[in-house]
């Protein structure tokens, strides 16, 4: 009997978030997120730092591949695009993605998904999870610089955390900006979207998300100016050497916090600092977060540079969704022979005695 992969195409992904419920999907996100990184052992889950291709011809871009292996079950890829023209030349979302599961056993693909909606919203969740734990438990105000898709989903994460008031916005693209209270008509929130400016969100705001395409070497995004003495800063943009969105004196004078340590000294904004200037990291964050308690009373920075670990979660909840609801589609699509020792054994032919 031939084994079957799952198979998710981005319709069906949708097609599981309203059927789940878009609150009730992030909420249980949010949940098995936080813990994941609360069992999380290093003994039984290996992460490498992702790697891949760059390139700067017509359209400059990479392709990259993020793997987890969960030793005696699965190994996980999420095989990411990531081109921040496509929205302007091709009518394209910056981040296109794809991830598959395989089982560890055997190697045989057991599932692959759609994963541009995935990935935003996990990157939404591992905002929500660690502003939990380094920003103030009142905070009320929320600035957005980068209006972009991962905008929304940095809203919607923060707000099923915090009881959010007002939402400040900036972006380089007008239309963007203009466009953001439309485009989050479905969140329903009774919340104040405002048009705002870097100077005023970082003055105001309680917690700020930077989720901007800002070019290699033209960073950072602001300097000098004065923050929130409690500002907790979510930095999603910075994902490449030399890309940057954090002034170094901001990160200096904060309690930084990366996703995935030695990934963010490479291309977060942890690439500015020494190793002694950095704090914990997310698990440790998680795992011992009363020991860190301190920084919902000063300046905080989650570097997010991406976790392969949160592919793995928000990869294995959709599967697990897909098999309540029965969406999906189960294909074949090895070619396994009858004969494992012959790869040419369908051209057999019969022969009739």
């Amino acid at each position: 009997m031939k084994e079957k992969t799952l198979i998710l195409s981005g319709d069906d992904v949708n097609s599981i978030v309203e059927a789940y419920g878009l609150n009730k999907l992030m909420d249980t996100l949010i949940k098995r997120t936080t813990e994941s990184i609360e069992a999380y052992d290093i003994d039984k889950t290996e992460i490498p730092i992702r790697s891949g291709f760059n390139y700067d011809i017509n359209d400059p871009g990479l392709v990259e591949w993020m793997p987890v292996h969960k030793k005696g079950d699965e190994v996980v890829i999420k095989v990411v695009g990531y081109h921040p023209r496509n929205p302007q030349k091709f009518d394209l979302p910056t981040i296109l993605s794809t991830i598959s599961s395989y089982d560890t056993t055997t190697g045989h693909l057991k599932g692959l998904v759609d994963g541009v909606l995935l990935t935003a919203l996990r990157t939404g969740a591992a905002s929500a999870v660690a502003s939990r734990l380094l920003a103030k438990e009142d905070s009320s105000v929320l600035g957005l610089i980068g209006c972009g898709a991962q905008a929304v989903t940095q809203l919607h994460a923060l707000s099923r955390v915090f009881d959010i008031k007002k939402v400040l916005l900036f972006d380089v693209d007008h239309t963007a900006l203009k466009s953001f209270p439309d485009r989050i008509a479905m969140l329903d929130l009774d919340t104040e979207i405002i048009l705002s400016n870097t100077e005023n969100i970082l003055k105001t705001c309680d917690i700020v998300c930077t989720e901007t395409s800002i070019d290699v070497g033209t960073g950072p995004l602001f300097r000098n100016l004065e923050t929130n003495d409690h500002l907790h800063i979510n930095a999603i943009g910075s994902d490449f050497p030399g890309k940057v969105e954090l002034p170094l004196d901001f990160l200096k004078q904060s309690l930084v916090c990366p996703d995935f340590l030695e990934q963010a000294k490479i291309e977060g904004e942890c690439q500015q600092l020494q190793d002694s200037e950095i704090g914990p990291d997310f698990s440790e964050l998680v795992k011992h977060n009363k020991k860190y308690e301190f920084g919902k009373n000063q300046r905080t920075v989650f570097d997010s540079t991406g976790w392969a670990l949160e592919d793995q979660i928000v990869m294995d909840l959709f599967l697990d969704l897909a098999q309540e609801f029965k969406i999906g589609r189960e294909i074949a699509i090895e070619n396994i022979s009858n004969d494992a020792k012959n790869p040419y054994n369908f051209m057999l032919k019969t022969v009739s005695v």
